[in-house]
């Protein structure tokens, strides 16, 4: 069932998610995806066999691309079935699948082109959620921080569900970025910095043994890698160099 008309596809980005998947899938709301795709970024365990069971349109990594390079192959599979807009959701429930049709809806009626999910709706709820004081800490900082570089007001730039409108796949020149984590900064930076209109709305912080996440000495390579990304959109404002992760697409590329 499409939403407004529009082609909606909920891809996830899958590494070791066996024990989470199905709980992840069969919370979607009924009706909201036209397909679900999931990409195996080459499990350990039996995630590649139960997306085939739950009957999900399942791809599988020859090799480990990581979380970057796992997203590239959503978005490019989701452009190339005819999406029209693309939701990422983490199959490890760290996010709330019920939200969805919210994210869907604000992309099919236009309203903006790229949106994320707030866990830090209040300091109370994200800790109680079980975020770790110094992920909270760095996520304001880096937040804060990230807003005033590129003029948004996001609650956070850190969030894993996010949805897109296929005007800004087709536009942002994802396929350059890296295939770490820092990935999704570099694809909010883009969008930002290309103009696109971006927005979030508020989704509980789950944090639980299951749950994917990356340790102290990761998230410290994350921030500063975030860092770089932020000296590379200060310099092309100020007119001195443009990277070309920068600059707009190259016609028929991921379409």
């Amino acid at each position: 069932m499409s939403v407004k008309g529009k082609k909606v596809i909920v891809v996830l980005p899958a590494y070791n998610a066996e024990k989470t998947l199905e709980v992840t899938v069969k919370t979607l709301p009924p009706g909201i995806a036209d397909e679900i795709i999931l990409v195996d970024d080459c499990s350990k365990d039996k995630t590649a066999e139960l997306s085939r069971r739950l009957g999900l349109t399942t791809i599988v990594h020859e090799k480990n691309t990581g979380y970057g390079g796992n997203q590239k192959t959503c978005y490019r599979e989701a452009l190339k079935r005819g999406a029209d807009v693309v939701i990422m959701v983490h199959p490890d429930y760290q996010y709330d699948p019920r939200l969805t049709p919210y994210l869907a809806g604000l992309i099919a009626d236009d309203v903006i082109d790229m949106v994320c999910g707030n866990r830090i709706r209040s300091r109370r709820e994200a800790l109680a959620g079980g975020m770790p004081w110094w992920k909270y800490l760095f996520n304001r900082l880096l937040s804060v921080t990230e807003n005033f570089w590129a003029g948004q007001n996001l609650g956070e730039w850190h969030s894993g569900l996010r949805a897109y409108s296929r005007r800004l796949l087709e536009s942002v020149p994802w396929e350059d970025n890296s295939d770490d984590f820092v990935f999704d900064q570099q694809f909010l930076h883009q969008a930002a910095y290309h103009g696109f209109r971006l927005g979030d709305i508020p989704v509980a912080a789950r944090y639980f043994e299951e749950a994917s996440s990356i340790s102290f000495r990761r998230s410290c390579v994350y921030g500063l890698s975030t860092l770089g990304v932020m000296g590379w959109v200060l310099l092309a404002k100020l007119g001195v160099y443009v990277h070309p992760s920068l600059r707009p697409k190259k016609p028929g590329r991921a379409a």
